[in-house]
């Protein structure tokens, strides 16, 4: 059979795969006198490999995560992060054992780096996923509810692994909101693990869902399983772009044409973040509200 009839019939049967490597493992067969079996197993492995490929690119289209991080580009020194946790969390353990992940510090900490990173690594281990700011979800949840379609999300997300709730307590909601994502997180509670990045401690959680008792029903049901990454206070963007400035003045006084040498001295802000006080203990380790 002619090379192009080959290729029409993986064409018709969408062996794509096995097209795009056929030349290469053909090659190889001639040169090195590989048996027939041999060159049937490679063709099958090329258009396995593909397949796999196309449905991780696929995953990753469908989880909406807004930017590709990886935990190589962040920086782990100088912070008080747990970098065996996250590299543990990233294999994916935690959606087999249907825990969930809470990272919680202040603004610029790299909270949704390293839950995007998770996200990343899991999908590409095969799981699926989704993400969301948590104020989009809230909204895409109320409107559901006023077209008579509710339940419809939370459907979807139970056939997911894992999903993320990016920025929780940044951008206040109607407590109505809150009461939607607290029955979401009921729905998936050891179905779908859940990642939440949040600047607040557990015991400011009510001041998000404006309802302390609802408040503390939610928190029992995520932190039942879970594991927390804090990560610390200071800002690591306010921290990068005091570093530039300072490179940048160091530069201006060293410059033979400068007027007057003098170089400015950035400020370094720490963003008001917050550690896990006290109560946040207590309410992770306290399932003691009846079920609502």
């Amino acid at each position: 059979m002619e090379r192009t009839q080959l290729f029409d019939l993986m064409g018709e049967l969408k062996l794509y795969g096995m097209k795009a490597a056929f030349d290469e493992i053909m090659a190889t067969a001639v040169k090195r006198q590989h048996e027939p079996q041999r060159i049937v197993g490679d063709l099958l492995n090329a258009e396995i490999n593909e397949k796999q490929a196309r449905s991780i690119k696929y995953q990753l289209t469908i989880a909406k995560l807004p930017l590709a991080k990886d935990l190589d580009d962040f920086q782990f020194e100088g912070t008080p992060i747990n970098q065996t946790l996250v590299n543990d969390l990233a294999g994916g353990g935690f959606i087999a054992q249907q825990r969930n992940v809470v990272l919680v510090g202040g603004t610029g900490t790299g909270k949704t780096h390293m839950a995007i990173a998770i996200a990343r690594s899991c999908i590409r281990s095969g799981a699926r996923g989704r993400f969301y700011n948590v104020v989009d979800l809230v909204n895409r949840l109320e409107t559901e509810t006023r077209n008579g379609r509710q339940g419809r999300i939370a459907e979807h997300l139970t056939r997911m692994d894992f999903i993320v709730l990016d920025e929780l307590g940044y951008l206040p909601f109607a407590q109505s909101g809150g009461q939607l994502l607290f029955h979401l997180v009921s729905r998936l509670y050891e179905r779908t693990s859940i990642v939440v990045t949040t600047n607040l401690a557990f015991g400011e959680w009510p001041s998000v869902f404006g309802d302390a008792k609802m408040t503390t029903a939610l928190l029992d049901r995520l932190t039942h399983h879970c594991d927390i990454v804090e990560t610390g206070n200071d800002s690591w963007r306010f921290k990068s772009r005091d570093d530039d400035h300072a490179a940048r003045a160091r530069t201006v006084s060293a410059t033979p044409t400068s007027s007057d040498g003098a170089s400015a001295t950035a400020k370094t802000r720490r963003p008001k973040g917050s550690k896990l006080d006290a109560d946040a203990g207590r309410i992770a380790s306290s399932r003691m509200l009846p079920e609502n």
